[in-house]
């Protein structure tokens, strides 16, 4: 298995570069027959898209995807599915105006030692978010064929800074709880906070820095048992995927971090019998228990760093002269890459719950659509 490739039954092997031709992504193990709704796919794909509105990138990007393989008569053939997008707005030759200094928390140091200077640093090439692109457009396939066995995954905005949003949100509406968080241009579910998160946003972007915050994401409905014990734990596959997403510093599970400073008489779930099924009386282990899920909804928060890109003066290395120096970057630049993020964290949860229900034979190789 490469550097650029992940799953095992449903798997995606994702390509380009940020100012490259295209962007795109090939999936193998896509199920036969499935209905292939291209619209849906370029729905999500406008989720994560540049210059959205004056929060984001001001890089204009249509993002339209193109379909060049494993599709027939609008149905999944079975066949290697192949998406792509093609770069169409951007400005190199700021790159090439800063290639000799190192960008503060960016890969240019370590792009030289592990590639010796053949690595693309445009738009920082392979290591861009514009790579997440693919993911959508292959978490997209993901979601179609979930949600056939009524399997939801879904994301959204819990704290921009310091603004956090602190409610508990029941996963038993997804299309409501998406409607909501579609709504707000940070992608939150509280109409009050999204605001606050917003002029949070707009204040750091007019100091030409940057700001962080977290993701929170549950999937709905995958049936216990699945994932399994040591290098087969859920969390870990979960984590790999995620940890995949540039910017993304942390991740937790259930409880999480807090379970620390919980007692065990605290953070245990207690066993419940609901509608005659076994289910637990709370959450805090997030729907997985010794790396297999358990029935419940499964629930992760991801922390994400502020953007390294900013247009304040940072002190550097010129790499040439191997002198410290100062420089301000220059460039298209998302002052909060948080809201556009929330949709790739939703797609790579989907590409691994698929690829573990298909490993264990919960969702067929032929679809009936």
């Amino acid at each position: 298995m490469g550097d650029n490739t992940l799953g095992t039954r449903f798997k995606i092997s994702s390509f380009g570069e940020s100012h490259g031709k295209v962007i795109g992504v090939l999936i193998d193990g896509t199920p036969a027959g499935l209905n292939f709704d291209l619209d849906f796919i370029q729905h999500e794909l406008d989720k994560r898209k540049p210059g959205q509105s004056h929060l984001t990138s001001a890089r204009k990007e249509s993002d339209e995807v193109e379909v060049l393989s494993g599709i027939f008569n609008d149905k999944t053939t079975g066949a290697p599915i192949c998406l792509v997008i093609k770069n169409q707005s951007y400005d190199s030759t700021k790159y090439d105006k800063f290639k000799e200094f190192l960008r503060p928390s960016h890969v240019d140091y370590v792009l030289l030692k592990k590639y010796g200077g053949f690595a693309d640093y445009r738009g920082s090439g392979r290591f861009s978010g514009r790579i997440t692109a693919g993911f959508v457009m292959a978490g997209a396939i993901a979601k179609l064929i979930l949600n056939k066995f009524n399997i939801f995954t879904f994301a959204y905005t819990e704290s921009i800074g310091k603004i956090a949003d602190p409610t508990e949100y029941f996963a038993d509406d997804i299309e409501q709880l998406i409607e909501v968080r579609d709504k707000s241009p940070v992608k939150a579910l509280n109409a009050e906070l999204s605001i606050k998160m917003e002029n949070e946003i707009e204040s750091v972007k007019n100091l030409k820095d940057s700001i962080g915050g977290s993701i929170k994401c549950v999937a709905k409905s995958i049936p216990p048992g699945i994932g399994g014990p040591v290098f087969n734990s859920l969390e870990a596959k979960i984590s790999r995927a995620i940890f995949a997403i540039p910017a993304i510093k942390g991740i937790e599970f259930g409880a999480g971090f807090k379970a620390m400073n919980m007692r065990g008489s605290e953070h245990n779930d207690p066993w419940i019998i609901k509608n005659g099924e076994v289910k637990t009386l709370k959450n805090d282990s997030g729907g997985i228990i010794g790396g297999i899920s358990t029935g419940m909804p499964l629930t992760l928060r991801v922390a994400i760093k502020p953007t390294a890109s900013i247009g304040m003066p940072q002190k550097t290395v010129n790499i040439r002269t191997m002198k410290e120096t100062e420089f301000e970057l220059e460039g298209d630049h998302d002052p909060c890459i948080v809201p556009r993020a929330v949709v790739v964290v939703e797609s790579m949860l989907a590409i691994v719950i698929l690829d573990q229900l298909l490993i264990e034979g919960f969702i067929p190789t032929v679809l009936n659509s």
